[in-house]
């Protein structure tokens, strides 16, 4: 949001009327512009509403895994973590913007820095994930400002619109991110 001044951003565990937000704003929203970065190569049908809410209801266990971005006091957004594998500690987190009008104003970077405290605060790991895909330039700035390093690329293994893309893997190790000055778990 150049131009504009600097929004408070936030974020927060989702309750069950978050989720109709979170709801309407990737199924139902005018703005779908997310849709075209956010892994465009696999197809997402839309789905009820309360197909959505027993999805994230039923396992309790997701919701802590899911938080909303809170932008100047509304919802904008989700931070997102899942296990690649458990039992070898392996995380990887991302993060979703839907409204457009909050994309290149540094609320990502905000939400992802957010969002990266949280996790090494609350579980014991020694990295942090985030995959992403050529494409998607914003999400490769994104996680470089926030400290994360390029740890591989998967070559031509994401195809869109008639064109190969590369899986972009990025990391961070805890002592990385204690060495930032912007973090603040102890």
């Amino acid at each position: 949001m150049k131009g504009k001044k600097e929004e408070i951003v936030s974020i927060r565990p989702l309750d069950e009327t978050d989720l109709e937000v979170v709801w309407h704003l990737r199924f139902k929203a005018p703005d779908q512009a997310y849709r075209k970065w956010n892994a465009p190569y696999f197809i997402e049908h839309d789905i009820s509403l309360a197909a959505f809410k027993k999805r994230y209801l039923q396992d309790e266990s997701v919701l802590p895994k899911l938080f909303g971005i809170d932008v100047g006091g509304e919802l904008k957004g989700t931070v997102s973590y899942y296990w690649e594998n458990e039992r070898t500690r392996w995380l990887e987190c991302g993060i979703l913007i839907y409204d457009s009008r909050f994309w290149n104003g540094g609320v990502g970077t905000k939400a992802l820095r957010l969002w990266i405290d949280e996790l090494f605060s609350h579980i014991d790991i020694p990295r942090i994930g985030l995959t992403t895909w050529s494409g998607n330039e914003r999400m490769m700035r994104c996680a470089e400002k926030c400290g994360f390093i390029l740890e591989g690329r998967l070559r031509k293994v994401r195809y869109y619109q008639g064109e190969y893309y590369d899986s972009m893997r990025y990391g961070m190790l805890r002592e990385e991110w204690q060495s930032l000055p912007n973090h603040s778990f102890e």
